[in-house]
């Protein structure tokens, strides 16, 4: 049976409902989606998508770094936009936290609302 260990941070945003941050089931990490919400002051990040998008990867980084992880054990991110016109920006900074040779799978998907009704969610899959 693979074990289950639950990874959270205050680092991170804490959850919204009753799940976890992440879970790490034997060598694999499963990091719930995150919005760009500052884990220190509770401030949702609005009005600039690079910005919001920025801060869904600090707290990403921040789960990761929990796990004793990093963007480089990044196998699958799910990338969830409100205005897919906004895609050239988001991926302009989700770009600058990978190495183009190794970037993981992802795919990037318009969603009519997300959570608090911000414009980006971003979820990821590592293994170590």
């Amino acid at each position: 049976m693979a074990t289950k260990r639950i990874i959270n941070t205050e680092k991170a945003p804490a959850p919204i409902g009753p799940y976890n941050q992440a879970i790490l089931s034997d060598n694999t990490l499963y990091i719930s989606g995150q919005i760009p919400m500052n884990a220190a002051t509770g401030e949702l990040i609005s009005g600039d998508i690079q910005k919001e998008t920025n801060q869904c990867m600090l707290n990403l980084k921040a789960i990761l770094d929990a796990a004793d992880m990093s963007f480089h054990n990044v196998v699958k991110s799910s990338i969830f936009l409100k205005d897919m016109h906004q895609f050239s920006l988001v991926n302009g900074v989700y770009g600058g936290y990978f190495d183009a040779e190794t970037a993981p799978a992802r795919e990037t998907v318009e969603v009519a609302n997300l959570p608090k009704f911000v414009n980006v969610e971003i979820s990821m899959i590592a293994v170590k």
